[in-house]
Protein backbone atom coordinates (compact mmCIF):
# COMPACT_ATOMS: atom_id res chain seq x y z
CA UNK A 1 0.00 0.00 0.00
CA UNK A 2 1.49 3.10 -0.94
CA UNK A 3 1.28 6.37 1.07
CA UNK A 4 1.01 9.81 0.17
CA UNK A 5 4.23 12.31 1.63
CA UNK A 6 1.26 14.10 3.46
CA UNK A 7 -0.33 10.66 5.02
CA UNK A 8 3.09 9.77 5.73
CA UNK A 9 3.92 13.13 7.59
CA UNK A 10 0.20 12.95 9.38
CA UNK A 11 0.67 9.58 10.89
CA UNK A 12 4.00 10.64 12.46
CA UNK A 13 2.44 13.78 13.97
CA UNK A 14 -0.39 11.69 15.24
CA UNK A 15 2.28 8.86 16.98
CA UNK A 16 3.90 11.83 17.82
CA UNK A 17 1.02 13.31 19.90
CA UNK A 18 0.15 10.01 21.17
CA UNK A 19 3.24 9.59 22.92
CA UNK A 20 3.59 12.61 24.33
CA UNK A 21 0.41 12.10 26.34
CA UNK A 22 0.87 8.70 27.82
CA UNK A 23 1.01 8.54 31.23
CA UNK A 24 4.21 9.49 33.19
CA UNK A 25 6.15 7.11 35.23
CA UNK A 26 8.06 9.49 37.39
CA UNK A 27 5.20 10.98 39.27
CA UNK A 28 4.80 9.50 43.77
CA UNK A 29 3.30 9.95 46.69
CA UNK A 30 4.44 10.45 49.95
CA UNK A 31 2.31 9.20 52.80
CA UNK A 32 2.98 11.14 56.03
CA UNK A 33 0.91 10.34 59.55
CA UNK A 34 1.50 8.94 63.10
CA UNK A 35 1.53 5.39 63.77
CA UNK A 36 -1.66 3.12 63.96
CA UNK A 37 -3.16 6.07 61.58
CA UNK A 38 -3.87 3.60 58.48
CA UNK A 39 -1.37 4.41 56.32
CA UNK A 40 -0.18 1.04 55.01
CA UNK A 41 -4.09 -0.43 55.19
CA UNK A 42 -4.71 2.84 53.32
CA UNK A 43 -2.21 2.18 50.45
CA UNK A 44 -3.21 -1.54 50.66
CA UNK A 45 -6.88 -0.74 49.66
CA UNK A 46 -5.69 2.16 46.70
CA UNK A 47 -3.74 -1.45 45.40
CA UNK A 48 -6.56 -3.48 45.83
CA UNK A 49 -4.29 -5.61 48.30
CA UNK A 50 -6.54 -7.40 50.63
CA UNK A 51 -4.09 -8.18 53.33
CA UNK A 52 -1.71 -5.39 53.92
CA UNK A 53 1.81 -6.28 55.42
CA UNK A 54 3.42 -3.48 57.51
CA UNK A 55 6.59 -2.66 57.19
CA UNK A 56 9.07 -0.29 58.74
CA UNK A 57 11.46 2.53 58.16
CA UNK A 58 10.74 3.73 54.64
CA UNK A 59 8.20 1.61 52.60
CA UNK A 60 7.74 1.51 48.78
CA UNK A 61 5.02 0.22 46.99
CA UNK A 62 3.05 1.12 43.89
CA UNK A 63 -0.31 1.60 42.35
CA UNK A 64 -1.23 0.40 38.94
CA UNK A 65 -3.09 3.43 37.01
CA UNK A 66 -5.03 2.73 33.87
CA UNK A 67 -5.79 5.53 31.58
CA UNK A 68 -9.04 4.00 29.94
CA UNK A 69 -9.28 6.75 27.53
CA UNK A 70 -5.44 6.53 26.09
CA UNK A 71 -5.52 2.48 26.83
CA UNK A 72 -2.35 3.16 28.88
CA UNK A 73 -0.83 1.74 32.01
CA UNK A 74 1.71 3.61 34.59
CA UNK A 75 3.24 2.58 37.97
CA UNK A 76 2.28 5.55 40.80
CA UNK A 77 5.29 4.65 43.21
CA UNK A 78 4.19 5.37 46.69
CA UNK A 79 6.98 6.05 49.85
CA UNK A 80 5.32 5.70 53.49
CA UNK A 81 7.33 6.91 55.72
CA UNK A 82 7.45 5.13 59.66
CA UNK A 83 5.27 7.71 62.20
CA UNK A 84 8.56 6.83 64.36
CA UNK A 85 10.53 10.35 64.47
CA UNK A 86 13.72 7.92 64.29
CA UNK A 87 12.89 7.33 60.75
CA UNK A 88 12.38 11.16 59.71
CA UNK A 89 16.73 10.90 58.54
CA UNK A 90 14.81 8.59 55.42
CA UNK A 91 12.58 11.66 54.05
CA UNK A 92 15.29 12.73 51.83
CA UNK A 93 14.81 9.11 49.93
CA UNK A 94 11.34 10.07 49.23
CA UNK A 95 10.91 13.41 48.34
CA UNK A 96 14.29 15.33 47.21
CA UNK A 97 15.25 18.06 44.54
CA UNK A 98 14.62 15.57 41.43
CA UNK A 99 10.89 14.08 42.78
CA UNK A 100 9.92 17.54 43.76
CA UNK A 101 7.80 18.04 41.04
CA UNK A 102 6.13 15.13 40.95
CA UNK A 103 5.33 14.90 44.47
CA UNK A 104 1.96 14.42 46.32
CA UNK A 105 1.91 14.74 49.71
CA UNK A 106 -1.13 12.73 51.83
CA UNK A 107 -1.27 13.12 55.56
CA UNK A 108 -3.33 10.35 57.66
CA UNK A 109 -5.05 10.84 60.70
CA UNK A 110 -7.66 8.46 62.72
CA UNK A 111 -11.09 8.83 63.95
CA UNK A 112 -10.11 6.61 66.39
CA UNK A 113 -7.97 9.37 68.23
CA UNK A 114 -9.49 12.98 67.22
CA UNK A 115 -7.53 15.15 70.16
CA UNK A 116 -4.45 14.28 68.70
CA UNK A 117 -5.61 15.78 65.09
CA UNK A 118 -4.01 19.45 66.63
CA UNK A 119 -0.97 17.93 67.22
CA UNK A 120 -0.41 15.62 65.02
CA UNK A 121 -1.09 17.57 61.54
CA UNK A 122 1.09 20.67 63.52
CA UNK A 123 3.72 17.89 63.74
CA UNK A 124 4.37 16.70 60.28
CA UNK A 125 3.28 19.68 58.32
CA UNK A 126 6.45 21.26 60.45
CA UNK A 127 8.42 18.38 59.72
CA UNK A 128 7.35 18.85 55.52
CA UNK A 129 8.33 22.42 55.91
CA UNK A 130 11.36 21.68 57.27
CA UNK A 131 12.46 19.23 54.46
CA UNK A 132 11.79 21.40 51.49
CA UNK A 133 13.56 24.50 53.37
CA UNK A 134 16.55 22.17 53.37
CA UNK A 135 16.30 21.14 49.41
CA UNK A 136 18.31 23.05 47.05
CA UNK A 137 15.25 23.55 44.61
CA UNK A 138 15.49 25.60 41.35
CA UNK A 139 13.81 29.30 42.00
CA UNK A 140 12.31 29.20 38.88
CA UNK A 141 11.23 25.47 39.77
CA UNK A 142 10.10 26.27 42.86
CA UNK A 143 7.72 29.18 41.66
CA UNK A 144 6.46 27.19 39.10
CA UNK A 145 4.58 24.53 41.26
CA UNK A 146 3.84 27.15 44.17
CA UNK A 147 1.79 29.05 40.94
CA UNK A 148 0.24 25.45 39.83
CA UNK A 149 -1.57 25.08 43.62
CA UNK A 150 -2.78 28.98 43.23
CA UNK A 151 -4.22 28.06 40.03
CA UNK A 152 -6.34 25.22 40.82
CA UNK A 153 -7.97 27.77 43.28
CA UNK A 154 -8.26 30.22 40.66
CA UNK A 155 -9.73 27.92 37.98
CA UNK A 156 -12.01 25.56 40.04
CA UNK A 157 -15.10 25.05 38.93
CA UNK A 158 -17.85 22.38 39.89
CA UNK A 159 -17.04 19.50 37.94
CA UNK A 160 -20.24 17.51 37.74
CA UNK A 161 -21.56 20.18 35.52
CA UNK A 162 -19.20 18.65 32.68
CA UNK A 163 -21.52 15.59 32.63
CA UNK A 164 -24.16 18.03 30.88
CA UNK A 165 -22.05 21.33 28.90
CA UNK A 166 -25.48 22.52 28.16
CA UNK A 167 -26.24 22.59 32.24
CA UNK A 168 -27.74 26.23 32.70
CA UNK A 169 -25.81 26.75 35.41
CA UNK A 170 -22.11 25.89 34.12
CA UNK A 171 -21.63 29.42 33.24
CA UNK A 172 -22.38 30.36 36.47
CA UNK A 173 -20.17 27.78 38.21
CA UNK A 174 -16.97 28.37 36.17
CA UNK A 175 -14.84 30.58 37.68
CA UNK A 176 -12.80 30.74 34.85
CA UNK A 177 -13.40 30.34 30.95
CA UNK A 178 -9.38 29.23 30.53
CA UNK A 179 -6.94 27.96 32.80
CA UNK A 180 -4.48 29.97 31.07
CA UNK A 181 -6.35 32.94 30.81
CA UNK A 182 -4.61 35.16 33.58
CA UNK A 183 -6.28 38.50 32.68
CA UNK A 184 -9.73 36.88 34.29
CA UNK A 185 -7.78 35.13 37.48
CA UNK A 186 -9.56 35.78 40.12
CA UNK A 187 -7.60 36.74 43.66
CA UNK A 188 -7.66 33.97 46.03
CA UNK A 189 -10.45 33.58 48.92
CA UNK A 190 -9.83 34.50 52.01
CA UNK A 191 -7.27 32.18 54.18
CA UNK A 192 -6.50 30.00 51.42
CA UNK A 193 -2.39 29.21 50.27
CA UNK A 194 -1.35 31.26 52.87
CA UNK A 195 1.39 28.58 53.48
CA UNK A 196 2.35 27.32 49.95
CA UNK A 197 4.66 24.55 50.15
CA UNK A 198 4.58 24.15 46.30
CA UNK A 199 3.12 20.85 46.24
CA UNK A 200 -0.19 18.88 46.42
CA UNK A 201 -1.47 17.77 49.63
CA UNK A 202 -4.40 15.72 50.44
CA UNK A 203 -5.67 15.18 54.10
CA UNK A 204 -7.44 11.91 54.57
CA UNK A 205 -8.90 11.13 57.77
CA UNK A 206 -8.90 6.93 58.20
CA UNK A 207 -11.38 5.10 60.63
CA UNK A 208 -14.32 7.11 60.24
CA UNK A 209 -16.54 3.88 61.02
CA UNK A 210 -15.43 4.49 64.38
CA UNK A 211 -17.62 7.69 64.86
CA UNK A 212 -20.49 5.30 66.44
CA UNK A 213 -17.84 4.04 68.91
CA UNK A 214 -17.20 7.78 69.80
CA UNK A 215 -20.95 8.38 69.86
CA UNK A 216 -21.65 5.40 72.14
CA UNK A 217 -18.90 5.62 74.63
CA UNK A 218 -18.12 9.13 74.84
CA UNK A 219 -21.03 10.66 74.01
CA UNK A 220 -19.88 12.85 70.87
CA UNK A 221 -22.68 14.45 69.08
CA UNK A 222 -23.18 16.05 65.91
CA UNK A 223 -21.77 19.59 66.84
CA UNK A 224 -18.42 17.85 67.78
CA UNK A 225 -18.07 16.17 64.74
CA UNK A 226 -18.87 19.52 62.72
CA UNK A 227 -16.29 21.48 65.09
CA UNK A 228 -14.12 18.75 64.05
CA UNK A 229 -14.44 19.20 60.25
CA UNK A 230 -14.69 23.13 60.58
CA UNK A 231 -11.41 23.01 62.26
CA UNK A 232 -9.77 20.47 59.69
CA UNK A 233 -11.40 22.52 56.59
CA UNK A 234 -9.37 25.97 58.00
CA UNK A 235 -6.56 24.16 58.28
CA UNK A 236 -6.51 22.79 54.90
CA UNK A 237 -7.17 26.22 53.31
CA UNK A 238 -3.84 27.53 54.53
CA UNK A 239 -2.10 24.57 52.87
CA UNK A 240 -4.90 24.46 49.81
CA UNK A 241 -5.04 20.59 50.94
CA UNK A 242 -7.94 18.37 49.78
CA UNK A 243 -9.86 16.76 52.44
CA UNK A 244 -11.10 13.29 52.45
CA UNK A 245 -12.76 11.09 55.20
CA UNK A 246 -12.47 7.51 54.32
CA UNK A 247 -13.20 3.96 56.06
CA UNK A 248 -11.55 1.05 54.66
CA UNK A 249 -13.74 -1.25 56.55
CA UNK A 250 -17.10 -0.03 55.26
CA UNK A 251 -15.17 1.13 51.61
CA UNK A 252 -16.15 4.89 51.92
CA UNK A 253 -14.42 7.06 49.82
CA UNK A 254 -11.37 4.99 48.60
CA UNK A 255 -12.38 4.76 45.00
CA UNK A 256 -13.07 8.35 44.93
CA UNK A 257 -9.78 8.88 46.44
CA UNK A 258 -8.19 7.00 44.08
CA UNK A 259 -9.43 8.67 41.38
CA UNK A 260 -9.12 11.88 42.61
CA UNK A 261 -5.24 11.27 42.96
CA UNK A 262 -5.05 9.90 39.17
CA UNK A 263 -6.39 13.60 37.96
CA UNK A 264 -4.17 15.40 40.68
CA UNK A 265 -1.36 13.88 39.29
CA UNK A 266 -2.43 12.66 35.67
CA UNK A 267 -4.84 14.95 34.60
CA UNK A 268 -7.30 12.24 34.43
CA UNK A 269 -11.07 13.38 34.66
CA UNK A 270 -13.01 13.58 38.21
CA UNK A 271 -16.27 14.38 37.98
CA UNK A 272 -17.46 14.05 41.74
CA UNK A 273 -18.64 17.02 43.61
CA UNK A 274 -17.89 17.86 46.90
CA UNK A 275 -19.74 16.04 50.06
CA UNK A 276 -20.18 17.01 53.07
CA UNK A 277 -23.67 15.72 53.61
CA UNK A 278 -22.63 12.72 55.39
CA UNK A 279 -20.52 13.26 58.44
CA UNK A 280 -18.59 10.30 57.94
CA UNK A 281 -17.45 10.68 53.95
CA UNK A 282 -16.39 14.01 53.48
CA UNK A 283 -14.72 14.86 50.16
CA UNK A 284 -13.82 18.45 49.64
CA UNK A 285 -11.17 18.82 46.48
CA UNK A 286 -8.72 21.74 46.47
CA UNK A 287 -10.39 24.84 44.92
CA UNK A 288 -14.09 24.16 46.06
CA UNK A 289 -14.21 25.47 50.24
CA UNK A 290 -14.04 28.90 51.38
CA UNK A 291 -14.75 30.25 55.00
CA UNK A 292 -18.13 31.44 53.78
CA UNK A 293 -19.19 27.33 53.25
CA UNK A 294 -17.32 26.21 56.01
CA UNK A 295 -19.37 29.35 58.20
CA UNK A 296 -22.66 26.85 57.73
CA UNK A 297 -21.29 24.12 60.29
CA UNK A 298 -21.11 27.20 62.71
CA UNK A 299 -25.21 27.19 62.78
CA UNK A 300 -25.16 23.52 64.26
CA UNK A 301 -22.46 24.49 67.33
CA UNK A 302 -24.80 25.45 70.43
CA UNK A 303 -21.89 24.42 73.18
CA UNK A 304 -18.71 25.38 71.10
CA UNK A 305 -17.56 27.90 68.94
CA UNK A 306 -15.56 28.01 65.77
CA UNK A 307 -12.39 29.92 67.53
CA UNK A 308 -12.21 27.88 70.58
CA UNK A 309 -9.22 25.89 71.70
CA UNK A 310 -9.60 22.13 70.08
CA UNK A 311 -8.30 20.59 73.00
CA UNK A 312 -11.01 22.18 74.91
CA UNK A 313 -13.89 21.12 73.04
CA UNK A 314 -12.31 17.73 72.01
CA UNK A 315 -10.19 16.47 74.47
CA UNK A 316 -8.80 13.47 75.04
CA UNK A 317 -10.71 10.92 77.20
CA UNK A 318 -8.73 10.36 81.27
CA UNK A 319 -10.06 6.74 81.42
CA UNK A 320 -8.36 5.82 77.61
CA UNK A 321 -5.40 4.18 78.37
CA UNK A 322 -2.32 5.62 75.79
CA UNK A 323 0.08 3.05 76.80
CA UNK A 324 -0.44 -0.55 76.42
CA UNK A 325 -1.28 -2.86 79.14
CA UNK A 326 1.05 -4.96 79.75
CA UNK A 327 2.47 -6.49 82.64
CA UNK A 328 5.41 -5.19 84.70
CA UNK A 329 8.29 -7.89 83.94
CA UNK A 330 9.46 -9.57 86.73
CA UNK A 331 13.21 -9.36 87.49
CA UNK A 332 14.52 -12.91 88.77
CA UNK A 333 17.07 -12.74 92.03
CA UNK A 334 20.46 -13.96 90.65
CA UNK A 335 20.29 -18.16 91.86
CA UNK A 336 23.96 -18.02 93.83
CA UNK A 337 22.50 -14.74 95.71
CA UNK A 338 18.88 -16.71 96.63
CA UNK A 339 20.80 -19.53 97.90
CA UNK A 340 23.31 -17.88 100.15
CA UNK A 341 20.58 -16.14 101.42
CA UNK A 342 18.66 -19.09 102.68
CA UNK A 343 21.40 -20.33 103.69
CA UNK A 344 22.15 -17.41 106.51
CA UNK A 345 18.60 -17.57 107.52
CA UNK A 346 18.63 -21.33 108.20
CA UNK A 347 21.96 -21.41 109.82
CA UNK A 348 20.36 -18.24 112.47
CA UNK A 349 17.12 -20.31 112.87
CA UNK A 350 14.94 -18.64 111.06
CA UNK A 351 12.42 -20.15 108.20
CA UNK A 352 13.22 -18.81 104.88
CA UNK A 353 10.14 -17.03 104.06
CA UNK A 354 8.89 -16.79 100.26
CA UNK A 355 9.32 -13.82 97.74
CA UNK A 356 5.36 -12.02 97.36
CA UNK A 357 4.33 -13.11 94.20
CA UNK A 358 2.61 -10.21 92.26
CA UNK A 359 0.13 -12.90 91.30
CA UNK A 360 -0.75 -13.42 94.49
CA UNK A 361 -2.75 -11.42 96.57
CA UNK A 362 -2.80 -11.82 100.31
CA UNK A 363 -3.92 -8.44 102.08
CA UNK A 364 -3.10 -8.24 105.69
CA UNK A 365 -0.16 -9.95 105.68
CA UNK A 366 -1.67 -13.02 107.48
CA UNK A 367 0.96 -14.50 109.96
CA UNK A 368 1.47 -18.49 111.53
CA UNK A 369 -1.79 -18.84 113.54
CA UNK A 370 -3.47 -16.11 112.89
CA UNK A 371 -6.25 -15.42 110.30
CA UNK A 372 -5.09 -14.15 106.62
CA UNK A 373 -8.22 -12.39 105.48
CA UNK A 374 -8.63 -12.82 101.76
CA UNK A 375 -11.14 -11.07 99.01
CA UNK A 376 -13.26 -13.11 97.51
CA UNK A 377 -12.34 -14.70 94.37
CA UNK A 378 -8.74 -14.12 94.70
CA UNK A 379 -6.39 -16.85 94.65
CA UNK A 380 -6.71 -19.82 97.00
CA UNK A 381 -9.85 -18.58 98.11
CA UNK A 382 -12.09 -20.41 96.04
CA UNK A 383 -15.03 -17.92 96.38
CA UNK A 384 -15.14 -19.23 99.80
CA UNK A 385 -16.12 -17.22 102.81
CA UNK A 386 -13.99 -19.36 104.64
CA UNK A 387 -10.54 -17.65 106.29
CA UNK A 388 -8.49 -20.81 106.89
CA UNK A 389 -5.31 -20.61 109.10
CA UNK A 390 -2.12 -20.37 107.11
CA UNK A 391 0.29 -23.27 107.89
CA UNK A 392 3.58 -22.80 108.87
CA UNK A 393 5.50 -26.03 108.71
CA UNK A 394 7.87 -26.71 111.38
CA UNK A 395 11.45 -26.71 110.26
CA UNK A 396 13.04 -26.65 114.03
CA UNK A 397 12.40 -30.85 113.47
CA UNK A 398 15.29 -33.23 113.93
CA UNK A 399 17.00 -33.74 111.03
CA UNK A 400 14.56 -30.61 108.80
CA UNK A 401 17.28 -27.64 109.58
CA UNK A 402 20.49 -29.45 109.18
CA UNK A 403 19.08 -31.25 106.27
CA UNK A 404 18.10 -27.86 104.20
CA UNK A 405 21.39 -26.11 105.51
CA UNK A 406 23.39 -29.28 103.87
CA UNK A 407 21.37 -29.10 100.91
CA UNK A 408 22.08 -24.74 100.28
CA UNK A 409 25.51 -25.73 101.37
CA UNK A 410 25.78 -28.63 98.31
CA UNK A 411 24.80 -26.21 95.57
CA UNK A 412 26.65 -23.42 97.18
CA UNK A 413 29.87 -24.68 97.50
CA UNK A 414 31.13 -26.41 93.75
CA UNK A 415 34.39 -28.46 93.91
CA UNK A 416 36.94 -27.19 92.63
CA UNK A 417 39.04 -27.43 89.46
CA UNK A 418 36.11 -25.54 87.26
CA UNK A 419 37.78 -23.46 84.53
CA UNK A 420 38.18 -19.30 84.65
CA UNK A 421 37.12 -19.06 88.32
CA UNK A 422 37.73 -16.53 90.76
CA UNK A 423 39.13 -18.00 94.14
CA UNK A 424 36.69 -18.34 96.65
CA UNK A 425 33.73 -17.35 94.92
CA UNK A 426 30.67 -19.70 94.51
CA UNK A 427 30.25 -21.29 91.39
CA UNK A 428 33.24 -19.82 89.90
CA UNK A 429 36.20 -22.68 89.93
CA UNK A 430 37.76 -21.19 93.26
CA UNK A 431 38.70 -23.20 96.44
CA UNK A 432 34.77 -23.18 98.72
CA UNK A 433 34.81 -22.12 102.03
CA UNK A 434 32.69 -23.20 104.98
CA UNK A 435 30.93 -20.56 107.14
CA UNK A 436 33.90 -20.28 109.83
CA UNK A 437 36.94 -19.74 107.12
CA UNK A 438 37.79 -23.19 106.36
CA UNK A 439 38.39 -25.48 103.21
CA UNK A 440 34.98 -27.45 102.15
CA UNK A 441 35.74 -30.76 101.05
CA UNK A 442 32.20 -32.55 99.79
CA UNK A 443 32.73 -35.69 98.28
CA UNK A 444 30.15 -37.20 95.07
CA UNK A 445 28.83 -39.66 97.73
CA UNK A 446 27.66 -37.20 100.35
CA UNK A 447 26.55 -34.91 97.35
CA UNK A 448 23.99 -37.57 96.69
CA UNK A 449 23.29 -38.20 100.48
CA UNK A 450 22.57 -34.96 101.28
CA UNK A 451 20.28 -34.30 97.87
CA UNK A 452 18.26 -37.58 98.99
CA UNK A 453 17.71 -36.21 102.28
CA UNK A 454 16.80 -32.52 101.26
CA UNK A 455 14.22 -34.49 99.01
CA UNK A 456 13.10 -36.82 101.96
CA UNK A 457 12.77 -33.91 103.93
CA UNK A 458 11.06 -31.83 101.74
CA UNK A 459 8.56 -34.29 100.42
CA UNK A 460 7.83 -34.55 104.56
CA UNK A 461 7.07 -31.05 104.75
CA UNK A 462 4.70 -31.29 101.94
CA UNK A 463 2.75 -34.39 103.50
CA UNK A 464 2.77 -32.14 106.85
CA UNK A 465 1.68 -29.29 105.28
CA UNK A 466 -1.20 -31.16 103.74
CA UNK A 467 -2.28 -32.68 106.65
CA UNK A 468 -2.51 -29.81 108.38
CA UNK A 469 -4.92 -28.40 105.09
CA UNK A 470 -6.93 -30.97 104.92
CA UNK A 471 -7.58 -31.14 109.55
CA UNK A 472 -8.13 -27.60 108.73
CA UNK A 473 -10.28 -27.93 105.96
CA UNK A 474 -12.45 -30.72 108.16
CA UNK A 475 -12.50 -29.06 111.17
CA UNK A 476 -14.66 -25.65 109.23
CA UNK A 477 -16.74 -28.34 107.75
Amino acid sequence: MCYSHHSKSAILSEVQTQSSTKLPSNKSVLVLGDNASGKTTLIAKLQGVEDPKKGSGLEYAYIDVRDEYRDDVTRLGVWILDGDPGHNNLFKYALNESNYAHTLVILTLSMTTPWSWVDQLQHWIKILEDHIAGLKIDSEEKQQCCQRLETVWQSYCDTIDELDPGSPIKARTNRLSSVDDDLDALPLPEGVLTTNLGLDVVVVVTKTDYMTTLEKELDYRDEHFDFMQQWIRRFCLVYGASLFYTSVKEDKNCDLLYKYLTHRIYGLPFRTPALIVEKDAVLIPAGWDNMKKISILYENMQSCKPDDYYNDIIAQPPSRKTVSNREIEIQTEEEQAFLTRQLQLLQQGQTPTRGESPMRSQPGGGSAGKPSPRTPGSVGAQGSPKKPQDVKPNLGTPGGEGVLANFFNSLLHKKSGSPGGTPGMPGTGGSPRTTNGGDLVVSPSDKIAMRTDAAMELDRLTRSVKKDLDFSAQSDC
